[in-house]
């Protein structure tokens, strides 16, 4: 092992954790994770603390929970004074380099209302260098498919179609008309090499991101056919939406208003009209994105082994959010569903050879991920991160004290429209949720709706909703003043251990707390 100590955080985009052939998923073929996965460590029980992608992102890359970034929903701005990793790491040296996207809206105070970065859904976190833009609009991307010589058509959206055709009907079997060599995942591969072979013998970080299996559900070629839908798994659901509806206010909303156009480009009518048929060709084409970022990885990994650079390298595999996939008749990262918010985590740590090929069964989080980078770099982690370090576990160790449940929110506001709130009856601040939950149990707090309870060990899909169920009174009562507690104990800290005495500021530090 040499002393240059490089990370490589790459960052997929609705990955779903079923989707990993490591933790079950034997129909997908992902070679190059699998790889990853035997020899790093596979975290089972690993949530986002937050959906959808804006303040999935800021959890990951500051470190908070969403209770205390506030960037609620996507181009709700991110405060300036909230520290990230990207300005961590520079404290000890680094040049962040970021590839792809962090879906970050500006904070206003530090800019004016003509800013450009006030017309898109996001743009990137302060402190990164942008080494292969997505944003804004995707120009970057599209501007590297003219200058290769592939003519766009009018609506430049219009690539993710398939030949001939001026929309999509819904799932389709089809290939996008973009050819693999220019897909995105091709894109944002060709600027990590670009980027890496540029590095020689210098030390770097790389936030490697993608935008798969994001939808349009349409893939290229060859990928489009590689599974066939009848191979996929069946959707988890009740036996017609309206069944599904009636477990809560928030649900039936979303059942009812889901669109398909947002994930099939001019699909009519809502996702919950989608046959099981339908469902598994979106699935097969999900899975076929899923192995066309594998094969960009392939590249990358081979890069790094063959310029002696794997063995150097910390290298974390995640995504900032799930995919309903049908599954409860959604469609989409909302709500309160395992299916938003469980995501991949694999982790390998080049100074834990011995634990390679580690099933991981403790619960972890995306704000584990920025204290985990800065621990295995010789950083400072913040006194305000929500999130610990997870190197003690990819080394065998479980921490005195570690969290015996999952906790992730969600804010269902939406700022411009105001559709749900107007819908349910809510004001902007009475528009979210919390979770805590753990293997028996899961408890859903709204915070102006009714609540939700599911035993897991008998209800593991969440069909049948125990909240008002007598006899399961007292668990409930138990799960609402633990979600309490873990609010009151994750309140914003930043300078809570500082304080003024006679002899001036005094820093306590956790070891001294009583």
């Amino acid at each position: 092992m040499s002393e240059r100590r490089n990370v490589l955080l790459i960052v997929v985009d609705q990955w779903r954790a079923d989707f990993v052939p490591a933790l079950g998923a034997d129909f997908l073929r992902t070679p190059n994770l699998d790889r990853l996965c035997r020899e790093g460590v596979t975290f089972r029980n690993h949530v986002t603390t937050a959906v959808p992608c804006g303040p999935a992102r800021a959890s990951l890359l500051t470190g908070l929970y969403l209770m205390n970034h506030r960037a609620v929903q996507n181009t709700v701005p991110l405060d300036a004074r909230h520290f990230n990793l990207a300005k961590a790491l520079r404290l000890i040296g680094y040049d962040p380099a970021l590839i792809g996207y962090t879906t970050t809206t500006p904070d206003p105070r530090t800019s004016g209302p003509r800013d450009p970065r006030f017309l898109v859904l996001g743009d990137i976190m302060d402190g990164f260098r942008s080494v292969g833009a997505f944003e804004p609009n995707m120009d970057g991307y599209f501007g590297w498919i003219a200058q290769n010589g592939f003519e766009l058509p009018p609506k430049r959206e219009d690539i993710w179609l398939p030949e001939g055709v001026d929309s999509v009907p819904g799932a389709t079997d089809k290939p996008s008309r973009i050819p693999a060599e220019f897909s995105d995942s091709s894109f944002f591969t060709e600027r990590a090499l670009t980027f890496l072979k540029g590095k020689q013998e210098k030390p770097w970080f790389l936030h490697l991101g993608y935008y798969r299996p994001h939808p349009p559900f349409v893939a290229p070629a060859p990928y489009h056919a590689m599974y066939k839908p009848e191979d996929m798994p069946r959707p988890v659901r009740a036996d017609s939406p309206e069944a599904e509806a009636a477990q809560h206010p928030l649900l039936n909303f979303y059942i009812r208003n889901i669109r398909q156009g947002s994930f099939f480009h001019g699909a009519e009518g809502t996702g919950a009209a989608l046959d099981e048929a339908q469902i598994l060709q979106m699935r097969a084409t999900y899975a076929g994105l899923i192995t066309e970022i594998d094969t960009c990885l392939g590249r990358v990994f081979d890069h790094l082994e063959q310029t002696g650079q794997w063995d150097d390298t910390l290298i974390i595999f995640t995504s900032d959010h799930g995919e309903q996939l049908g599954d409860h008749h959604l469609l989409g990262k909302i709500g309160y569903h395992d299916e938003s918010f469980r995501i991949p985590l694999v982790i390998k740590d080049p100074d834990a050879p011995e634990r390679a090929g580690i099933i991981e069964s403790a619960f972890t989080e995306s704000v584990d991920v920025m204290p985990t980078i800065l621990e295995w770099l010789g950083g400072e982690i913040p006194r305000a991160a929500d999130g610990a370090s997870l190197i003690p576990l990819v080394r065998g160790v479980t921490p005195a004290g570690w969290r015996d449940a999952l906790h992730y929110e969600y804010d269902f506001r939406d700022v411009h429209y105001s559709r749900p709130e107007t819908a349910l009856g809510l004001s902007m601040d009475e528009s979210s949720l919390c979770v805590i939950q753990d293997d028996d149990y899961k408890y859903v707090h709204f915070a102006a709706l009714p609540p939700l309870f599911f035993d897991l060990r008998d209800d593991p899909h969440q069909f049948r909703n125990l909240a008002d169920e007598p006899a399961y009174a007292g668990v409930v009562k138990d799960y609402a003043q633990k979600a309490l507690s873990w609010r009151l104990k994750h309140a914003e800290r930043t300078l809570t251990h500082h304080r003024a005495t006679p002899r001036g500021l005094e820093t306590r530090t956790p070891q001294t707390e009583t």
